[in-house]
């Protein structure tokens, strides 16, 4: 820990930030913006050919080339980040799947939900306070604010864009896949009479075959995502245009996310991967959403008061699952090929190496027999489930460990971390040191900014899987990864620590930001939600203090910032093995760009 600190110390030295006073909105009143989110969408694949819209709005407005999601890279950490503009360890918010602490009720008593749902959100909210995330959202403060607030899109993560206490009230308007049914957020009534007049149904489409993982999809999520667009261009625009007041809208498109999981391209085979024809259909629907929202802002008068900024939460990969050294590979299951690695691979492999009992946390706590797998990867450890030594949440790219017994935990990690060093898939270990202590191969989890004033539980040591390139000119858009999932090897994953995973696409046009200007300074999510909060004039009180920077030099009047790159190593474990992190800095602002072992990460050649 001392050397961290003194690494962190010395970077803040020789990367002194460089920054331009924040320039200020014109007038008293801020612009309307819009937060547009591709889930999933890679950086290097937004083309003239690929994704028009997005390539135009880019290209006349500002890149953010040099652009990062937070790690984990998951949907919900960085819809975390984008809704608070804080890093995970103030937003707790650390995996799609996590240890809550106590079980949810609305995840049939699981420990280890999957939070992609309203009602376990609304849970989670009422179990911590009213607010899980521990931190104002941006939507919460904008209508706190007075202005006009929507939030639409993908189920999980557009309602994480506006988490308030019961007690407020919500008055934010949200559309996602449970609106129409007991499970959504209720509509006024005016909302839906206008829904009617508009000749829209008021319930959401569901996915229909896009939905489908096995053997695949081949098609995009066209019907649900036009079904929002309609929803915000026929209703919410006007509605936004009569009120006269300033609005934030986000609008989160499940696309291309969900299609590259569940393409049926490549069925087995690592090529094409997420590069065949139903992916690139997937970032042609977002592209069209995006053209369908720009088209409307000008027929009803609002294109030149409203900033638009784009960002992918995360980027992806194509899934592999196989592995030399894992015991579960050498398994045989009904619903996993011969030699491959079965979902909840992780937690068999650790239930074995620390010669204790499996316990699915998803089926009641029921034992995972000899010859199955966890069902949804998730796994409790030990003699007792209700009192496990590890706990696992599974994730995709990356897992989860939490360790709850203080006793215990130390001599457990440092069989955990034996265990996962002598396994081929794994490609860099992070740990609670400040709780654990130094484990050799493993850097601290404070480096990588999940130890914070998280209401939720942090992990114990969070694992990252190898990743490697198929061989194409841009490693990012060919990379593979391990993923801990129930998807097959051929589809699409993401969570890993490959800049495949962590560069997502990202760039902002509006009065507010320059026009064709290039910025190569780092920005990451966070920042996204700092300068959203600068744009509308948001004043936020802050409880953590891991928070982004508001991206000034993409404004009129603002100049690149200086910015710094640094590398850490641990110190090594067995084999040799030692767990590497590359990041940038903005003064205080940390960018992380890859890590994991040398030779078996996207981002570390």
């Amino acid at each position: 820990m001392r050397r961290l600190a003194l690494l962190l110390a010395l970077s803040c030295l020789v990367a002194p930030a460089a920054l331009a006073a924040a320039p200020t909105t014109a007038g008293s009143r801020p612009h309307n913006v819009i937060l547009f989110v591709p889930d999933g969408l890679r950086a290097a694949i937004v083309r003239p050919d690929t994704a028009p819209a997005l390539a135009d709005l880019r290209d006349r407005g500002v890149n953010l080339a040099n652009s990062h999601s937070l790690y984990p890279t998951f949907t919900t950490p960085n819809a975390s980040a984008l809704a608070t503009g804080h890093y995970l360890g103030d937003t707790g918010d650390f995996g799609n799947a996590l240890y809550t602490g106590v079980p949810i009720a609305a995840a049939t008593g699981s420990v280890t939900p999957f939070i992609e749902d309203d009602a376990v959100l609304e849970e989670l909210d009422e179990k911590y306070g009213g607010n899980f995330l521990n931190e104002s959202t941006l939507l919460h403060a904008a209508r706190q604010a007075g202005l006009s607030t929507a939030a639409v899109g993908k189920l999980g993560p557009t309602k994480i864009q506006d988490v308030s206490e019961p007690s407020t009230g919500r008055t934010t308007l949200v559309f996602d896949d449970q609106t129409g049914t007991d499970k959504g957020v209720a509509l006024p009534p005016d909302v839906l009479a206008a829904l009617q007049a508009a000749g829209l149904p008021a319930k959401a489409p569901g996915r229909g075959e896009n939905g489908k993982t096995n053997p695949g999809t081949q098609v995009a999520n066209v019907e649900q995502q036009r079904w929002f667009t309609d929803v915000v261009t026929q209703v919410l625009l006007p509605r936004f245009r009569q009120a006269d007041k300033p609005f934030f809208l986000v609008y989160w498109s499940r696309d291309p996310d969900g299609t590259q999981h569940n393409q049926g391209d490549s069925p087995g085979s690592l090529t094409p991967g997420i590069n065949g024809p139903t992916s690139l259909a997937a970032i042609r629907n977002a592209d069209d959403n995006l053209a369908r929202l720009r088209q409307a802002l000008k027929a009803q008068g609002l294109e030149d008061s409203t900033d638009i900024l784009v960002a992918a939460d995360h980027g992806f990969s194509t899934i592999a699952k196989e592995s030399a050294t894992s015991p579960a590979a050498k398994g045989s299951y009904p619903d996993t090929p011969a030699g491959q690695l079965p979902s909840g691979f992780l937690a068999l492999d650790l239930a074995k190496a620390l010669n204790l009992p499996l316990f699915d946390p998803d089926k009641g706590n029921a034992p995972v027999p000899a010859g199955g797998h966890p069902s949804r990867g998730n796994g409790l450890i030990g003699p007792d489930p209700a009192k496990p030594v590890l706990i696992v949440a599974a994730n995709g790219g990356s897992d989860l460990l939490y360790l709850l017994d203080d006793a215990t935990a130390k001599p457990a990690a440092e069989t955990v971390v034996t265990a996962l060093l002598a396994q081929d898939y794994v490609s860099g270990v992070f740990a609670d040191q400040a709780r654990l202590g130094a484990i050799p191969g493993t850097l601290p989890i404070e480096a990588i900014n999940l130890v914070g004033s998280a209401k939720l539980p942090r992990p114990a040591l969070a694992v990252s899987f190898r990743s490697w390139s198929t061989g194409c000119d841009t490693p990012e858009l060919c990379a593979v990864e391990i993923a801990d999932t129930g998807l097959q090897q051929g589809q699409g994953m993401h969570g890993s620590f490959s800049r495949a995973d962590t560069h997502n696409f990202q760039a902002a046009i509006g009065p507010d930001f320059k026009a064709g200007f290039v910025d190569a300074a780092p920005s990451s999510n966070a920042d996204i939600g700092r300068t959203i909060a600068h744009l509308l004039k948001l004043k936020i009180e802050d409880k953590g203090h891991l928070v982004g920077r508001v991206l000034t030099e993409a404004m009129p009047g603002g100049v690149l910032p200086s910015v710094q790159s640094h590398r850490m190593m641990a110190r090594p474990g067995a084999d040799g093995l030692a767990t590497e992190l590359r990041w940038q800095s903005v003064g205080d602002t940390h960018y992380f760009d890859a890590a994991g072992f040398k030779g078996r990460t996207v981002g570390l050649e």
